[in-house]
């Protein structure tokens, strides 16, 4: 394992590395590496979080009932994942007409979150101009205890007082850089370090788009890895079926907070699958404190009942990933191209060339439109 695994250990988010529950005693992850074929030599331990809860609310419409975060959170903490987030697909404060109206507040699925994980610590995400400081402080008098901190891949220098203010309240802070292949590893390494000089315990490299390949999500973390004194994270998506083998090429190149999500849900083709790269990891000797079992149970037995669609890579995902185009713009686009009568493909593609981001979602609409005006013609990929 590189030297960059050990970056962290100086950090005060290994706290949360410490407490994290052991695997269940009915057989532990080491022998079951060694069933599998693993050597069973553990390695350095990672923090894998949850945001089936977060990013799954995209796929969902924003629809989570308290009664099914309360299911899944209780399931998380039962299979021992230490972190998993919780709040609108576009994080505290995102219940609005241009990114969607959540079926019930953040606060009450954060209330239900909390009340049913006694072990694991809750995240929340907040992006500076759609979530606020009464939305962070609300979270912590909630019980939140991690934050994550979101900009755009180029405008980290908007993110460091919210950054300040978790910190002050306490909670382990996350620097979130979303479309992180918009950018060279360089100038990703050095909006990074304004996120870690404002105070983050962790920087992401987070694929928003699922656009990343294996040597490009690797360069990426490596020069985080490089540049930084905090820890280093990665949120892949599988828009191009990459998400487990991004992770896994993240971790080699130092990254040690790594998410996923139960089922793969998430936006576009959804997430890296919680459940698989746990059993990875564990083939691979890393200790994650996970249940391996228990995270499979959790996602057969009480996420996929829930989804309202099947996670996959269709058409519209993989061209997501292709074009990368954020991936929470899909069920976005989905609804303008039944609305003007064009195909989806195409309003997908030219969001991809105006390189439109996050909070962008008005363009959508217009770029409907305009398809529409011009005949609907279908581009060439």
């Amino acid at each position: 394992m590189q030297a960059g695994m050990q970056a962290g250990t100086q950090v005060g988010t290994q706290a949360v590395l410490r407490t994290a529950p052991q695997p269940a005693a009915q057989a532990s992850s080491q022998e079951r590496a060694q069933a599998a074929g693993g050597d069973g030599a553990r390695k350095p331990r990672v923090t894998l979080v949850d945001v089936s809860l977060r990013d799954g609310s995209h796929a969902v419409r924003h629809q989570f009932t308290s009664d099914q975060v309360a299911r899944v959170a209780a399931a998380l903490d039962r299979a021992r994942v230490p972190v998993f987030e919780v709040s609108h697909g576009d994080g505290l404060g995102g219940s609005s007409l241009q990114y969607g109206f959540s079926r019930e507040p953040d606060t009450r699925w954060l209330r239900a979150a909390v009340e049913n994980a006694p072990n694991a610590q809750v995240s929340v995400l907040l992006l500076p101009g759609i979530g606020t400081r009464r939305e962070l402080k609300e979270a912590v008098e909630l019980g939140a205890k991690v934050a994550r901190i979101a900009t755009h891949c180029t405008e980290a220098d908007i993110a460091p007082q919210h950054i300040a203010l978790a910190r002050e309240m306490g909670m382990t802070v996350c620097g979130f850089l979303m479309m992180s292949h918009m950018i060279s590893p360089a100038e990703l390494a050095r909006q990074a370090r304004i996120m870690e000089d404002a105070g983050a315990h962790v920087v992401y490299v987070v694929d928003s788009a699922g656009a990343l390949l294996v040597e490009e999500a690797r360069a990426r973390v490596q020069a985080l890895r490089d540049a930084l004194e905090c820890e280093v994270g990665f949120h892949g998506h599988n828009n191009l079926g990459l998400a487990v083998a991004n992770t896994v090429a993240a971790l080699e190149a130092g990254a040690t907070w790594l998410d996923g999500s139960l089922c793969g849900l998430g936006a576009g083709a959804g997430n890296t699958q919680l459940e698989v790269l746990a059993a990875v990891l564990d083939r691979m000797g890393i200790d994650t404190g996970v249940d391996v079992y228990g995270v499979m149970d959790a996602a057969e037995e009480v996420v996929k009942p829930m989804l309202p669609r099947p996670i996959v890579i269709d058409r519209d995902a993989l061209v997501i990933g292709y074009a990368g185009v954020y991936s929470s713009f899909l069920l976005h686009a989905r609804r303008a191209a039944e609305r003007f009568g064009v195909e989806v493909r195409d309003i997908l593609l030219e969001l991809g060339r105006r390189r439109t981001v996050g909070g962008q979602e008005d363009q959508i609409i217009q770029v409907a439109y305009e398809i529409a005006q011009r005949g609907g013609a279908r581009s060439s990929a």
